[in-house]
């Protein structure tokens, strides 16, 4: 018979708010990871990465498909919903241009904030040349950067307009079954909402209704799936943990990653707060408090994509931001705003170079600012997507892409940490967005 006292616990636990429940999660999964380590040091017949792959893993994978499985209905929803809601062209028009010019303004803010701490700490000048070696020679390494490499001559090989031809898509069915194409059904969703807008409002009504609905379900669903957040947490913290294979290489490189991490902290603790106080008018710790559960999240799936569904609610809920914004500039925000992309891919281009002995003249380091700014907005909101556009910055600056083999062993944990800033960025915006839209009301 199952103890009382016990299943009070499990209650308990499940009433505690959301930022907690993941952050358990999030820390019970790292003891367990470090303990599989150890069991394994002392039995090496036991494999703890096989282990996680096939019991425990599974359950992370879970969880961030259901994230995934819900983002693009999300989009469509909120996004038909938000743009029809403001009856007004020149409203749409007020808050597109915000928006993008706001998005643009933080990123390259962010690239700078990352060539200036690179230049300043120099981690690529003191890595040890043996480390070097030894990066640059793992097969895996190698096998890694050919396919980045690849996936990177694709984008490399379009004109100069071929991206805003990839926006519009020629099926809206295609265009949805992949996360990646995210862009394009963000162009069909307001051209949607538009037509809506344009059409007489007592023929669309019921379209209107439908989406209405729709948008409440799709929010529904994702306080469903949130309820599994701790468990997929838990899953995929104590994967990451068993999966790595040298922690000796994080000792290696550790300035590199100090690095990106001091500029990522400068983004989060002195830009935004410039942004969300000063033109949101919205308390700093009020909105770290109200963006945690969507923080930890990010940290954890490494995916904005998969997060998106969590900011909506906490930009919402927590914050305050009207759904109209909300829905209009979070899924834009998760496609073209990569603030920690973006200042990653300075720092990682620079020590890069640094490292191989290349000097990187005021032009050089220009084209990267350039280079990285616009790279982001073609960036796809999933894990590693970062690392095939640093492979286009690193052709504009003339180094070396086999020198990505450098920084392979450490970009996992350094992507979660800048898929929490590039999160925080895309709410930050919504909150100035909604702060001027609201004056433009009155």
């Amino acid at each position: 018979m199952t103890n009382r006292s016990d299943e009070r616990a499990v209650w308990q636990f499940w009433r505690w708010p959301l930022p907690w429940q993941i952050l358990a999660g999030l820390i019970g999964g790292l003891i367990f990871g470090f303990l599989l380590v150890q069991w394994a040091q002392s039995n090496p017949e036991f494999s703890p990465r096989d282990f996680v792959l096939r019991w425990v893993k599974p359950f992370g994978v879970l969880f961030v498909n259901s994230l995934k499985l819900i983002a693009i209905p999300l989009i469509l929803a909120s996004l038909i919903k938000g743009v029809s809601d403001l009856q007004d062209m020149s409203r749409l028009s007020s808050m597109g241009g915000r928006t993008i010019f706001l998005y643009l303004i933080t990123t390259f803010v962010a690239v700078c904030i990352g060539l200036v701490a690179v230049n300043l700490i120099g981690p690529g000048k003191g890595l040890p040349k043996d480390v070097q070696e030894k990066l640059l020679g793992d097969q895996d390494g190698v096998e890694r950067v050919a396919k980045i490499a690849a996936s990177a001559a694709k984008e490399q090989g379009k004109g100069p307009l071929q991206a805003i031809v990839d926006v519009v898509p020629e099926n809206l069915a295609a265009a949805a079954s992949n996360n990646g194409n995210m862009l394009q059904v963000i162009f069909w969703a307001i051209f949607f909402g538009i037509a809506m807008i344009v059409a007489p409002p007592q023929e669309v009504a019921p379209v209107k209704a439908f989406f209405d609905g729709l948008n409440t379900v799709i929010l529904t669903m994702v306080d469903l799936i949130m309820l599994f957040a701790p468990i997929g947490v838990f899953a995929l913290m104590a994967s990451l943990i068993a999966e790595t294979n040298d922690w000796r290489i994080f000792a290696a490189l550790a300035w590199y990653s100090i690095t990106v991490v001091l500029g990522l902290a400068i983004v989060l603790f002195g830009v935004y707060p410039f942004l969300v106080v000063g033109f949101g008018n919205t308390g700093y710790v009020k909105f770290l408090r109200g963006m945690l559960p969507a923080q930890l999240l990010a940290f954890t799936t490494s995916s904005s994509a998969a997060t998106l569904p969590v900011t909506v609610e906490c930009v919402e809920k927590n914050l305050g931001v009207d759904p109209k914004v909300a829905s209009f500039v979070l899924p834009i925000g998760a496609t073209v705003n990569m603030d920690g992309t973006s200042l990653y891919q300075a720092v990682a281009a620079v020590f890069i170079a640094q490292a191989l002995g290349i000097d990187l003249d005021f032009y050089q380091q220009m084209t990267i600012v350039v280079t990285a700014t616009l790279a982001s907005i073609g960036s796809a909101a999933v894990p590693g997507a970062g690392m095939v556009m640093l492979v286009i910055v690193l052709a504009a600056i003339g180094v070396p892409q086999s020198g990505l083999a450098l920084i392979l062993a450490v970009d996992r944990v350094l992507d979660m940490c800048r898929t929490t800033i590039n999160v925080t960025g895309d709410a930050a915006v919504a909150t100035v967005v909604n702060r001027a839209m609201s004056r433009r009301k009155q």
